[in-house]
């Protein structure tokens, strides 16, 4: 058996790997047990089934703990996605051994500075910077309730963030994040998103249609698809095909206005990623630069030409692999020109060579690995202590000096 032994906090049930941070979690799972990690998974289950299979198979262990409600979401000085996520039993199960913590998201950092836990080696995976996150989400959001819980909700996760520095290492999720992060409480690295993606196959020279995919309940995706359907979609004679579930009646009603844009709705993983496959130019949009798109990085993946804003790409390591257009205007010339052009091999193999470089699962989890000190006797000080030891080297040195 493998020595090395993490525990893994999961904001949520990670399969079926359907949506960012769970698609970040489970191939993550999955990955460092290939690499021989026994992971020893606690996961908040909440409107997911457990999956128990399926994620037995990817770890050593897995733990389940329903998730609080409250009824009044605006109680108390915590986020509520932190404090509906506070169960005892998890604390328990985790003094059981002396194992290093890898906590998902500021969601899952309740514990995080229990005095229990204070030797122990404990890492955060930062998945945005949180609050400014949930201010993106208060602006696209059409329901007024939402929009002040979201406001809250966001001014609670700023006040809270502090607590990072309670953690050993933090690893975020993009190259932006992480200079966020690192100035504010130093020991920060940035980790790559893992995904489903374990190859890159060519996927031919030319596809049929455009398309935009991404969950269609999230007010940032349905706000986005409507922007491209009104604004660029309609511009274009080429099919244009609009792939998510639980779209709003809103989305609906605006893509039926044109015979050619078709919303592909109750979409299965497999059919996504075919849709991908085939679409001549995956057009994303996004009005909100918060930690990385996992949906951009499978179109690159997958698919042919990319067409995106800046805001998609900004601070991502993706830039170089996408068309970016800062107007609708310029999305719309950018697209009729490459649906001129084959997407060839020679394009292909470069993209091929670079994705492999810079987000490989594997190289992902081997970093991850080397990060996280698996004994505490070999546990890394962080930047606060180094002066203390620098004060002690100088003291044994003065020390010595006189007992010669």
């Amino acid at each position: 058996m493998s020595s090395k032994q993490l525990h893994i906090i999961a904001f949520d049930v990670p399969y079926p790997a359907d949506y960012g941070g769970v698609i970040d979690i489970y191939y993550k799972c999955k990955t460092l047990s290939n690499l021989g990690v026994n992971v020893i998974l606690h996961v908040y289950q909440y409107g997911r089934n457990k999956n128990a299979k399926e994620l037995r198979s990817v770890c050593t262990e897995v733990h389940y703990y329903k998730r609080r409600t409250i009824k009044n979401p605006f109680v108390g000085n915590k986020p509520y996605i932190v404090s509906t996520r506070n169960g005892q039993l998890l604390l328990d199960n985790l003094q059981k051994d002396n194992a290093p913590i890898l906590f998902e998201g500021l969601h899952c950092t309740y514990h995080l500075g229990n005095p229990s836990l204070s030797k122990r080696f404990k890492v955060v995976r930062t998945h945005n910077i949180e609050h400014h996150y949930y201010k993106h989400l208060e602006k696209s959001e059409l329901s007024y309730f939402k929009k002040y819980f979201f406001r809250i909700e966001a001014e609670k996760l700023r006040k809270y963030e502090s607590v990072l520095k309670k953690a050993d290492v933090i690893a975020a999720i993009s190259p932006k994040d992480k200079i966020h992060f690192d100035k504010k409480y130093g020991d920060t690295f940035y980790l790559p998103a893992f995904h489903s993606n374990d190859q890159i196959d060519f996927p031919g020279t030319n596809g049929k249609y455009l398309l935009y995919h991404g969950n269609l309940s999230v007010p940032e995706n349905y706000l986005a698809a409507m922007e491209l359907t009104k604004h660029v979609f309609s511009q274009v004679t080429i099919s244009c095909k609009i792939a998510g579930n639980n779209p709003p009646k809103e989305l609906v009603d605006l893509a039926a206005k044109y015979e050619h844009v078709e919303l592909i709705t109750d979409v299965k993983t497999s059919d996504l990623n075919t849709l991908i496959k085939e679409a001549h130019i995956n057009v994303l949009h996004t009005n909100q630069n918060t930690g990385i798109k996992l949906k951009l990085l499978n179109a690159l993946y997958r698919g042919k030409f990319a067409v995106v804003n800046p805001l998609m790409v900004e601070g991502s390591g993706l830039e170089k692999l996408c068309i970016v257009a800062d107007s609708f205007e310029l999305m719309v010339n950018h697209i009729k020109n490459f649906l001129l052009l084959d997407f060839t091999k020679a394009y292909f193999l470069e993209r091929k060579e670079y994705l492999a470089g810079h987000f490989s699962n594997e190289r992902g989890a081997k970093k991850l690995i080397d990060s996280i000190r698996f004994s505490d006797i070999d546990k890394p000080l962080r930047k606060a202590d180094e002066s203390i030891v620098k004060s002690l080297s100088q003291l044994s040195s003065f020390m010595s000096y006189f007992s010669l």
